[in-house]
């Protein structure tokens, strides 16, 4: 079977607890922007990005919480990965912006240069690229 359309990209989608210090998070601590708020006032779902990478966060209702994988499987820890051109300059730049790493850098066992870190909701992001 032919593939006449190719696939461009992935964007994870989080549900998240409280919107704004999500946003907040991504855009202070990881050096994201805002792309999008829905509604404009009072917003309960937004789009934040950087670069190529977009995260989609929903504040769904006081009753339904994030529930990222490692709390489901502890060996299906990432929630995301993000690929990157130069882990070690990037972990760098969020060492200086003062963020906790769940996993330091490191040539990990699966053939990757990455490191981990927990965002506002605790959801893994990893970022890497192959050895």
């Amino acid at each position: 079977m032919a593939k006449d359309t190719k696939l461009e990209k992935i964007y994870p989608f989080f549900i998240v607890k409280n919107l704004a210090a999500s946003i907040e998070f991504y855009n202070q601590k990881l050096g994201f922007e805002t792309d999008l708020l829905i509604p404009e006032e009072d917003p309960f779902f937004a789009i934040v990005s950087r670069d190529n990478v977009r995260i989609l966060l929903k504040h769904i209702t006081d009753n339904i919480h994030p529930i990222p994988n490692y709390t489901r499987h502890e060996w299906a820890r990432w929630d995301a990965f993000i690929l990157v051109s130069e882990p070690d300059r990037l972990y760098a730049e969020y060492q200086n912006r003062g963020l906790e790493f769940h996993e330091t850098l490191a040539d990990t066992s699966d053939g990757l240069r990455a490191f981990e870190l927990k965002d506002h909701d605790r959801y893994v992001l990893c970022f890497g690229k192959p050895i």
